[in-house]
């Protein structure tokens, strides 16, 4: 007699009809037949599911509108606190955005991946990410985008602390106890280093700092140098 699998509960939290309809194309599949899909439009209608259905995993599509992505990281922060055990993709807009959230989201993840990859590469990294069971930021995936890229220092990520608080370079000068024009390089540095042109796109890297504790950045910005 042949025998049968519990399938696994993958929630996909996807604001774009067109986006979800790829991917309920994209994941029927034999590659996940062990999995059953669930796709939900907003984080509300993701927690009333909750209550009835135990998640194996959580996949959120990251949206371009700073309010919608800031749901979105502010959702991911707190499953991680209130439900450790299940699994956290974040489905980024290009590679530029992926390398953000990998260098700067401070909670736990185990994993990346775009959308601008072709389907065949996008279905790949999906199926290793959903059987990757036991370690948090330590695939291939993560890994890749961390190894490629320089890393902010202490008093860089501080300052996109502030910023997304919406403190200005003079008053992020103050609190630091800097001079603004210190302020001022290590924001271009900041920029050369994640790859961004203006200030808005800073503004929107910052966003991911978010809900990294005050305390938490400030004592990583002890031993930094001017």
């Amino acid at each position: 007699m042949e025998r049968t699998y519990a399938k696994k509960h993958v929630a996909i939290i996807e604001k774009c009809l067109m986006s979800e309809e790829g991917l309920r194309y994209l994941l029927s599949t034999s590659a996940t037949r062990e999995y059953h899909f669930h796709f939900f439009r907003d984080r509300q209608a993701f927690n009333d599911a909750m209550r009835k259905t135990a998640f194996f995993s959580v996949i959120y599509s990251l949206s371009g509108l700073r309010a919608l992505r800031r749901e979105c990281l502010m959702c991911l922060h707190m499953l991680s606190i209130a439900h450790p055990h299940i699994q956290r993709i974040v489905l980024a807009g290009d590679d530029l955005e992926a390398g953000l959230v990998s260098r700067l989201y401070p909670a736990e993840m185990h994993g990346i991946v775009t959308k601008t990859d072709t389907l065949p590469e996008l279905l790949s990294q999906l199926v290793i990410l959903l059987g990757e069971t036991r370690r948090v930021n330590d695939n291939i995936i993560n890994h890749w985008h961390v190894g490629h890229n320089r890393m902010l220092s202490p008093t860089e990520r501080a300052i996109l602390h502030h910023m997304t608080r919406g403190l200005s370079m003079p008053d992020i000068a103050i609190v630091l106890d800097r001079n603004v024009k210190t302020i001022r390089a290590h924001k271009f540095n900041a920029m050369v280093k994640l790859g961004l042109n203006s200030e808005v796109a800073l503004l929107h890297a910052a966003d991911l700092l978010r809900w990294l504790p005050v305390a938490a950045v400030m004592q990583k910005t002890d031993s930094a140098v001017a």
